[in-house]
């Protein structure tokens, strides 16, 4: 251990804190990449246990009976990594291997800004939620692009469905977020989740309630999970816009970056309308006691609960037709975001609500 510590000193402070910076986003993609892992296995357990089934039950580490069906994420990454990657004669090859890259590398760079605790987050930046809404809303021209460079009517139906949704619920996503932006004053995403101390009650879901439920269901629809996967109507378009892809480009283009997606909704609904890392016993127990202390682990119960709300959904809802998605989007959420933002200027104006000042 010596030679190390030796090494270390050697090395300028710039090149150190690089070197800790690499680490530290090296260690969050490896943790959002296993919890991926672990919500396809949650999924089809949560779900199978809805419609009374057992869900994976085979495949095990080492044998060991007490685990089985733990390792079937795991065997699936190595199925798919050993697929081969067919791609069409009449495609455009280059977009079309560009499309997958230009769908993963947003839905991972947004976790640059994401406040895990009080005190870490890889970029504390000022325009958080700014950059936020930036990088999400580029994943739909990777969507355009792998659904046009097929070269195929089935693909490129299926891109036009979801860049038509996704646009729609984007705007009606951003919306929501004003509201948030207008109660905590800042765009940076750890000052919005300062804003809310004071316990359960302070917390913003309550005051924004409307503006939570608009943006849960945005969430739904920006990542294509039921009731709100007609990119994926298999019995009218087979698969959506990935329906040429197979193998590893499959898993980049379609499971990673929606499961990620999925995860990143389901932390930023606390972040946004819930305290984040903040207890919910804040304020009602002494400051001292250890359900009153802030820390990661709040985040992780919160997340996972909506988590297991999307699965919950996803188990319950049937699919809805595309023109039902479409009016739910431009005539009913964005109104009411718009309304509830005037009348959370008003609350503001007048002083009620435990933001107003």
């Amino acid at each position: 251990m010596e030679w190390i510590t030796e090494w270390w000193s050697a090395r300028t402070p710039d090149l150190q804190a690089a070197i800790i910076v690499t680490l530290q986003i090296v260690g969050v993609m490896i943790a959002v990449i296993i919890a991926v892992a672990l919500l396809t296995l949650a999924e089809r357990k949560v779900i199978g246990y809805m419609q009374l089934r057992l869900g994976p039950n085979r495949v095990t580490f080492f044998g060991l009976p007490m685990l089985r069906g733990i390792a079937q994420p795991f065997a699936d990454v190595v199925k798919l990594l050993l697929k081969e990657i067919i791609v069409p004669g009449a495609s455009s090859r280059l977009l079309f291997l560009m499309a997958p890259l230009i769908v993963l590398v947003p839905a991972l760079a947004t976790w640059a800004v994401v406040p895990f605790s009080p005190d870490f987050v890889l970029a504390d930046i000022n325009a958080g939620l700014l950059y936020l809404l930036a990088l999400t809303s580029l994943g739909v021209y990777g969507v355009i692009l792998a659904g046009w460079a097929s070269n195929s009517k089935y693909a490129f139906l299926g891109a036009m469905r979801s860049a038509a949704q996704m646009v729609a619920y984007e705007i009606a996503m951003g919306f929501a977020l004003v509201g948030v932006l207008m109660a905590a004053g800042s765009l940076n995403l750890g000052e919005i989740v300062r804003a809310q101390q004071g316990g359960f009650g302070s917390w913003y879901w309550l005051w924004l309630f409307p503006l939570f439920i608009v943006y849960l269901v945005s969430g739904f629809a920006e990542t294509n999970r039921a009731p709100f996967d007609v990119a994926e109507g298999e019995s009218e378009i087979v698969a959506g816009f990935h329906v040429e892809y197979s193998g590893a480009a499959f898993a980049l283009l379609f499971a990673l970056p929606e499961y990620a997606n999925i995860i990143l909704v389901s932390l930023l609904c606390p972040v946004f309308f819930f305290g984040g890392w903040l207890s919910p016993f804040q304020g009602y127990v002494p400051d001292d006691w250890f359900i009153a202390q802030p820390g990661f682990y709040w985040l992780f119960l919160k997340t996972c609960f909506f988590l297991f709300l999307f699965l919950w959904v996803r188990a319950t809802f049937p699919r809805y037709r595309f023109d039902q998605i479409m009016r739910l989007g431009w005539k009913v959420l964005i109104p009411v975001t718009l309304v509830w933002i005037a009348i959370e200027a008003l609350l503001a104006w007048l002083h009620v609500g435990p933001w107003a000042n």
